[in-house]
């Protein structure tokens, strides 16, 4: 969010900066076309875990429903690949409005857990209607308001309401009777540690932003290509995209088993990363 006074910026393809907002990596230092190398790049990180995601949820014939979440996922990386590569307003917004729809996405998901997957039935639809018309309405008046401050409120705000979902939903409803002790905690575990590194990764960008004078002091320092590990708006990327991942491998199973049996889902690991 905030640009070094200190940082050479060179001009570039995409022209002037029509984003609110600039990060604290040098504009166009290393190509003519890419405005932040860093912060582009780290973007295809998101796009494979989403990928990955997204195969695995196609391989084991999952409910339709569920490929949105990790689709919504690869979009977010994509637009934040194009927001920091140009720069531009409408690239930005590329970035954002899909971390809202995510969001809201993984929130219909936790809202619609009545036994079955009938994209018909009436809490489906309702709970789908709300959802598409939150999105219109915060689309349009993000349009009119260009605060990132805002965006950034409602996406935390929602996020909140994700995790608080997921507690109830595994600690005190009816419905975690449906699912054994062990698996709920694995499903709590695997949430909680997604929303971790989601806040890990959120402080280490407030550090990018705070000290940017004294990194990018350091950056020149230290000389490239070393100095693009002090890039802390790429760590946010890579940490929330592992976090993303997490939690929308809990949100799927805590839905699968809640609308389903539970003996047909389980989670598993491939390495790092949870199926």
């Amino acid at each position: 969010m905030a640009s070094s006074t200190l940082a050479i910026n060179y001009p570039g393809y995409h022209g002037p900066i029509t984003a609110t907002l600039d990060w604290c990596e040098a504009n166009y230092q290393f190509s003519f076309y890419i405005a932040e190398m860093a912060n582009s790049l780290s973007n295809l990180f998101t796009i494979a875990l989403a990928l990955y995601g997204l195969r695995h949820v196609l391989k084991e014939s999952l409910p339709t429903r569920y490929t949105t979440g990790y689709v919504g996922f690869a979009i977010v990386g994509i637009g934040s690949f194009a927001f920091h590569a140009t720069l531009l307003f409408q690239y930005q917004l590329a970035d954002e409005l899909p971390m809202i729809y995510g969001t809201t996405t993984s929130l219909w998901c936790l809202y619609d857990n009545a036994p079955g997957f009938n994209m018909k039935s009436r809490r489906t639809v309702t709970t789908m209607i709300l959802i598409i018309l939150f999105d219109a309405l915060f689309t349009w008046s993000y349009i009119l308001y260009r605060n990132p401050i805002y965006h950034q409120i409602v996406f935390g705000t929602i996020v909140v309401g994700c995790v608080t979902r997921v507690a109830y939903l595994v600690k005190w409803s009816e419905a975690r009777l449906k699912i054994p002790e062990e698996k709920r905690a694995q499903i709590g575990n695997i949430y909680t540690l997604g929303a971790e590194l989601f806040v890990f990764g959120f402080f280490i960008w407030n550090l990018d932003n705070i000290f940017c004078d004294k990194l990018t002091v350091w950056k020149t320092s230290i000389g490239w290509p070393a100095a693009f590990l002090l890039e802390g708006h790429s760590w946010w990327h890579l940490f929330t995209g592992i976090g993303s991942l997490y939690t929308l491998v809990g949100t799927q199973c805590k839905a699968l088993c809640m609308k389903g049996d539970h003996r047909d889902f389980q989670l598993r690991w491939l390495s790092l990363f949870p199926i």
